[in-house]
């Protein structure tokens, strides 16, 4: 019996392939004796073809992609980089529409007719835990002084308590060293808006304890007497009262209407009244 070897197949298998290509190379006007045959010898290299080009197609693919790999990487890294700017861009473009944002509250405050007011940014925050200041870009070369009120749009931030060339400190409401002549909302009362120990919220004190005062409505600065800020600037809103009997004040808790957490830009009102001052200590609170 007859065993054929793999090694036997593959020898025909290429035999009967170069054969093929032999034949159809001889029969190349298509006519003649070998034409038949070279029917047969297509037949036979078709398949041979289809299956070699199956192996090295995705060799040539491979190829390809590796040739390829270079290129697609530094395109990649200049669409990330284009991709990054436009995200700068759109980030910066932000910034700018919420600083024009704020500077536009500072525009026209119906507060300061009467002041020349000075523009100026906040560069910095209390510089310890003992006191609520901030630090801002106008000093005295711009004309800022001590005890000059700082607002913003929203109402009162406080006051100038040192001030260098072009640097100037704010002691702010809640500081416990603050203390600001107000006057409420409805029935005109009098008092003082206290910065309170550890607390963002103020005190108001020295109010008769018979007057009125309602939760929600709003406390002006007075302007009255040697007080350090001109009238009617926002300066809270009642929070909270509390009447207790035999007590000779009323308690009164205040919120300010400005965040003194989010200062960014803040206006220093040079107005008539606020002459420079020594900076106030607790023992010898702000004049009501």
């Amino acid at each position: 019996m007859v065993v054929y070897r793999r090694g036997n197949r593959r020898s025909v298998l290429i035999l009967l392939f170069v054969t093929s290509i032999t034949l159809i190379t001889l029969d190349v006007r298509g006519s003649g004796p070998i034409t038949g045959a070279r029917g047969v010898a297509h037949d036979v290299v078709a398949p041979i073809a289809t299956v070699a080009d199956k192996v090295f197609s995705p060799v040539g693919d491979w190829v390809g992609g590796v040739t390829r790999a270079g290129t697609l990487k530094d395109e990649n890294s200049r669409l990330r980089k284009e991709l990054d700017e436009l995200r700068g861009k759109a980030a910066q473009n932000r910034a700018f529409e919420s600083e024009n944002e704020e500077l536009s509250k500072l525009l026209d405050l119906p507060y300061t007719e009467d002041s020349d007011a000075i523009a100026a940014r906040v560069v910095s925050g209390s510089p310890g835990n003992f006191e609520w200041t901030v630090q801002i870009d106008r000093g005295t070369s711009d004309g800022v002084a001590e005890g000059m009120a700082v607002v913003t749009g929203a109402g009162l931030v406080g006051r100038i308590v040192e001030a260098s060339g072009d640097r100037a400190t704010a002691l702010l409401l809640r500081d416990p060293k603050s203390g600001v002549a107000v006057v409420t909302e409805s029935a005109r009362t009098t008092g003082v808006a206290q910065g309170r120990t550890g607390e963002s919220t103020l005190r108001l004190d020295f109010v008769d304890p018979t007057a009125n005062v309602d939760e929600g409505e709003l406390v002006f600065t007075s302007g009255r007497d040697n007080s350090r800020f001109p009238p009617s600037i926002p300066v809270a809103r009642v929070e909270k009262v509390a009447k207790k009997r035999g007590e000779l004040q009323q308690d009164i808790v205040l919120a300010p209407l400005v965040d003194l957490d989010s200062l960014e830009f803040v206006k220093v009102l040079r107005s008539p009244t606020a002459a420079p001052t020594e900076p106030a200590t607790g023992e010898d609170a702000p004049t009501p």
